[in-house]
This record gives structure tokens, sequence and C-alpha cells, in this order.
């Protein structure tokens, strides 16, 4: 007679097996790479405001302009002026997923805008975008990588990992989320 404990043990050995089993399985397709891009920032001065459209120019350390358009739900607008020193941080990132056969494909973009904490002025918007894409070149020997997406979206890039590409061929579809966030501050 077993006892209830052999046969929870032998129940539990077959249900981490069949677990191990299906994280191999999984794990195979599931190479996921992480290309983190370093944060740039910049400091400048507002030169120019135009309220009915939002846009407002800032001229960078270099005395270059830049024209920002600024969302609707930035509740401080109204609080800028020109002459006011502006920082502003930008971050991005690509996570790229060998995706399984028959896996659905997303076409997704999503934004959000969070504005800074107490009386500061500010805020960051943040966008992030994933889609499938399908590799349709490499070249070992640059070494580099091209795919083509939704909507006629085509991407080229080098890869600075080449065991990376050694993992891949044509034709395999890729899930890449795109992750930006832009945080802009008032000095």
């Amino acid at each position: 007679m077993r006892t209830t404990m052999e046969i929870s043990t032998k129940s539990e050995t077959l249900r981490n097996a069949v677990w191990l089993a299906l994280l191999l399985a999984v794990t195979a397709f599931a190479q996921t790479k992480t290309l983190t891009g370093k944060t740039e920032v910049v400091t400048g001065t507002v030169e120019a405001i135009q309220a009915d459209t939002r846009i407002v120019t800032v001229k960078g350390p270099k005395g270059n302009y830049v024209d920002i358009e600024v969302p609707k739900e930035s509740k401080k607008f109204a609080n800028l002026k020109v002459g006011d020193k502006v920082t502003a941080r930008y971050y991005e990132n690509l996570i790229l997923r060998l995706k399984a056969p028959g896996e659905p494909e997303p076409n997704t973009a999503e934004a959000a805008l969070t504005p800074s904490l107490g009386s500061k002025s500010g805020g960051t918007a943040a966008t992030q975008r994933t889609i499938t894409a399908v590799i349709d070149a490499i070249d070992p020997k640059v070494p580099s990588i091209s795919f083509k997406g939704p909507n006629g979206w085509a991407y080229s890039s080098r890869v600075a990992d080449k065991k990376a590409l050694a993992k891949v061929k044509v034709g395999d579809r890729v899930e890449m989320t795109w992750t930006a966030a832009l945080m802009v501050s008032l000095e």
C-alpha cells in the first residue's frame, strides 16, 4: 500500500519533470536580447513659445534649436517663460525576442504622460511600441541584420554580438519592443 507521501512525491516529481521539459522547449524559442541605449541629458534655454500650437523652441548648449511639442495633458505649460532653463533626459531601449511558430503577432503602441511631483514644472513622456518583424537578411561579415515588419516597416543595423547572429536565420520571426522616455524639468 502506498502512502500519501509517496504518491504526493511521485506526482510532484512528474509535475516538476513536465515543467522542466516545457521550460526547456520554451527557452529554445524565447531567446531574448535587450539592447539598452544610453541616457542623454541636455540643458537648454527656452527661446520661443507658440501657445496655440504648444510648441516650445529650446536652444541647446551647442547653439542648436529644437522644437518640442508640449502635450495638452501638461498642466504647467502656461508657467513657461522665454529664458527659462530646461533640462531634458532621454532614455531608450530595445528588447528582441525570437518567436515560436504560431505565436500571435502583436502590433501595439502605448504612450503615457506623468507630471512632475510637487511644484516643480515638467514631467515624463513615455512611449512603447511592440511589433513582430521577420529577419530578411543577415550579413556576418559586417556583421549586420535586416528586418521587415508591418505597414512597410524596414530596419537594418550593425550587430555588436556576433554570437547572437549565429542563433537566428533568415525567415525567423522576432518580437521587438521599443521603450523611450523623455523627462523634462524646468530649472
